[in-house]
């Protein structure tokens, strides 16, 4: 029997908290430590801005999280008292691959600067109000084989039985593996995400099995390389229209508003007239994209009246993020305020498209050249 992708869905724990058996069967008096800079008022007030305006979105507009695409709480205990920052920066900066976690580090084609995201990071810690915890970075000795009987026997229902996220997060990339310590992953199973549907398994499974099962995730983090992905250059206005010869798709619409997958990509393949704009963050667009998107991230407000200056308002607009529709909603909402009622949203997401096998356009990968 094949297990090469199970292990991925207990790493769940670590976005929704490790030591051997003996030394850590009991972790509620681990030793406490001074909590990171304070956040000049300032620093504190922009942090605030930028997190309604990327992260409440999904993460809720009071950080209590599974707003939606099961997105965590970014202020449960067990989170922000695991040594914040790492686990939090990481993951904002670079996104999580596979999931609708995108990056939003300026490098990687987000909104953010470094400074930036160093900030709302330590503003997140201090809006949650819990003291650090000292972890070791020792890791975890286990029976990965036991490890593996014990998670798929207590994770796959929330988890999905290949970390694809049912209804808790889709977890399973290197990055979180990377920049998390098995203490930390053994911290949120043992002691589960307050405020969320993670609840504790220290009363549920043994020091051993908790053991086992982190011995086995960190097992396959093993061997994985991590990608560099290219940017490319962003459309121009002159290619925001996707065949601006065709005719008009005349699209059937559920309630009004939802066009499937299916009718999508016939109308690709018809060579149909239509814009078609992207509503995650820019940085995910470059990974992985419908052909012919332009990006649209959901929270540009500023200069969005220079970007539909490219949309004529005849058009077809359909709208798409991976959430699977939240995002696409909200832009769809706004625009329909600026005039435009000729839109529709997909109504699969992006992750429900290439699913059902249907092409995207991939982002260039350094030193991968086919």
């Amino acid at each position: 029997m094949k297990i090469i992708n199970k292990w991925t869905v207990l790493l769940s724990f670590l976005s929704s908290g490790i030591l051997t058996t003996s030394a850590y069967a009991q972790n509620d008096a681990l030793e406490k430590i001074s909590p990171p800079r304070k956040l000049t008022e300032e620093q504190s007030k922009v942090a605030a801005d930028n997190y309604q305006k990327y992260c409440s979105l999904c993460h809720g507009k009071d950080r209590q999280g599974h707003e939606n695409d099961h997105a965590p709480s970014l202020r449960s205990k067990s989170l922000m008292e695991s040594g914040v920052a790492h686990q939090i920066l990481r993951p904002m900066s670079y996104g999580r691959k596979g999931t609708a976690m995108g990056g939003y580090l300026d490098e990687v084609g987000g909104p953010m600067t470094l400074d930036e995201t160093w900030d709302l990071t330590y503003w997140l810690f201090e809006q949650a109000g819990y003291d650090r915890l000292k972890f070791s970075t020792n890791p975890v000795k286990g029976d990965i084989k036991e490890g593996e009987k014990t998670y798929l026997a207590n994770c796959t229902e929330c988890h999905g039985a290949n970390g694809e996220g049912v209804t808790a997060p889709a977890l399973g990339n290197q990055s979180a593996l990377a920049h998390n310590t098995d203490e930390f992953i053994r911290h949120a199973i043992r002691n589960g995400r307050q405020e969320t549907p993670m609840l504790p398994f220290k009363d549920k499974l043994s020091a051993t099995e908790i053991d086992n099962i982190t011995a086995f995730l960190r097992s396959k983090a093993l061997g994985w390389k991590e990608q560099k992905t290219i940017l490319k250059a962003l459309p121009k206005p002159e290619e925001y229209i996707v065949n601006p010869t065709g005719d008009d798709p005349n699209f059937t619409l559920t309630e009004d508003k939802y066009v499937s997958s299916e009718d999508l990509l016939a109308a690709l393949q018809a060579n149909n007239r239509m814009v078609l704009i992207d509503t995650r963050v820019t940085s995910v667009w470059q990974n992985a994209h419908i052909e012919g998107s332009i990006p649209f991230p959901y929270y540009k407000d500023v200069d969005i009246n220079k970007t539909v200056a490219g949309i004529p308002k005849d058009v077809q607009i359909v709208a798409y993020c991976s959430c699977p529709r939240a995002a696409a909603d909200y832009t769809i909402s706004k625009l329909a305020k600026l005039g435009y009622t000729r839109t529709a949203v997909l109504y699969e997401g992006i992750f429900g498209w290439m699913k059902k096998g249907f092409p995207v356009m991939r982002g260039d990968i350094e030193g991968v050249n086919d």
